[in-house]
């Protein structure tokens, strides 16, 4: 019996993204609905009553939330091109970092995306001192998987394409090539893997999408205290 597989997430979100990747790199057949969360299908809302949000991963019936547990639940129920590595340690670290990027990476770098004046200018030095152990754990290092990709770099993927939307909106440089290197090249090699590559959402329709989400917080930011 064929199995059924469908992955429920938006076209620009990044948490969907890193299901999407998995999926493919692990060569699963799926089908995929980009939601509207403005209207919210009744599968959604069906598939994760208690968060109401994408991804809903949806095996045989069954549904998955969060991207994170996505994508052990596909690492540990297709066995082909294992993302985590065999050894408890090493798989313990890479769950560190995976969590690391939510948890750390994307909430300075989101509060610098947000923040104005001399509040957005700490918020990022925050975001710097925090990426800077990304730099730290990439040496001697191809991908934060060791030589190919795993899992913790499908969790930071977002950073090779979403750094340079809000680089764009903000127009301040974040990821400078010559403060972080190694950060830099990893970004550069993630985003042309082919998997990747074909998957990026239009870079011009995520920075007008961006942007908008930014407006309310510069008007916030302007009115009299």
């Amino acid at each position: 019996m064929a199995e059924e597989v469908k992955l429920l997430k938006t076209w620009s979100s990044p948490f969907g993204l890193r299901a999407f990747w998995i999926l493919k790199l692990k060569g699963v057949q799926f089908d995929f609905i980009d939601e509207d969360l403005s209207n919210k299908s009744p599968l959604l809302l069906q598939s994760n009553p208690v968060y109401k949000k994408v991804p809903v991963l949806i095996h045989n019936g069954k549904p998955i939330s969060e991207s994170l547990v996505i994508l052990e639940y596909v690492d540990e129920t297709w066995k082909q091109n294992p993302l985590l590595p065999e050894d408890p340690y090493e798989r313990a670290r890479a769950r560190f970092w995976a969590k690391f990027g939510d948890d750390k990476v994307l909430a300075s770098i989101w509060n610098a995306f947000i923040k104005q004046g001399k509040e957005q200018e700490e918020a990022i030095g925050l975001a710097i001192e925090t990426l800077k152990f990304l730099e730290e754990e990439l040496k001697g290092k191809r991908f934060f998987g060791g030589e190919k990709i795993g899992l913790p770099d499908l969790a930071l993927g977002w950073l090779a394409n979403l750094i340079g939307v809000f680089e764009e909106v903000i127009g301040v440089k974040l990821i400078e090539k010559e403060r972080f290197p190694l950060l830099s090249a990893w970004m550069q090699e993630f985003a042309e893997a082919p998997v990747i590559k074909e998957s990026w959402p239009p870079h011009e329709k995520l920075v007008t999408k961006f942007r908008a989400i930014r407006e309310p917080y510069v008007a916030a930011a302007a009115q009299p205290k």
